[in-house]
């Protein structure tokens, strides 16, 4: 009996048929993990840049005195209005604008607070514009989904209670005379 289970099994052993699709079902798993987390990557830093200059480029115009009586809600539309592939911007895009005092030049201490979007509560962020001559930072923070979040990258970023990822920009300028 013995002889025959060993027989049987050299015999299937020597056989090199199906040899290819071995080294196939090992190869393409971690292809496949190489091309996911590129794609995801390249989306992220392209939502990120996206979120930056959008930023940078709203803020050029409060400084510039283009935006007349800015809100968050303006500031949050102008912004929004600016980036093209930010899902949910206008509700996700959270805004805190605050001053520096130039005397001891502290920024904020703590992390920009970004909405959580499985919570129903919005967090409070102040937006003071400033007076002349004040310089101030705006920070800006959007949750957004990835694409494959439970795989490569998209597995590995912090996410929040929907599973969303964070980008954050900061932004600082000069509130100039009018």
């Amino acid at each position: 009996m013995f002889r025959a289970i060993r027989r049987l099994g050299a015999k299937f052993f020597r056989r090199e048929d199906g040899t290819a699709s071995v080294e196939f079902v090992m190869a393409v798993p971690v292809l496949l993990l190489v091309f996911v987390s590129s794609f995801e990557n390249g989306l992220l830093m392209t939502r990120s840049i996206m979120l930056d200059q959008a930023v940078e480029r709203t803020m050029r115009e409060l400084r510039l005195g283009r935006l007349t009586n800015p809100t968050p809600a303006s500031l949050k539309s102008e912004i929004c209005s600016r980036t093209v592939i930010l899902h949910d911007c206008s509700t996700a895009l959270t805004l805190e604008m605050v001053r520096i005092n130039t005397t001891s030049w502290n920024l904020p201490a703590t992390a920009i607070t970004c909405q959580d979007r499985s919570q129903a509560v919005v967090p409070v962020t102040t937006l003071d514009i400033g007076q002349q001559n004040d310089v101030m930072l705006l920070r800006a923070c959007i949750a957004q989904d990835a694409i494959f979040p439970t795989v490569g990258l998209g597995m590995l970023l912090p996410k929040d209670g929907n599973g969303g990822y964070y980008l954050t920009s900061v932004a600082t300028f000069v509130t100039e005379p009018r």
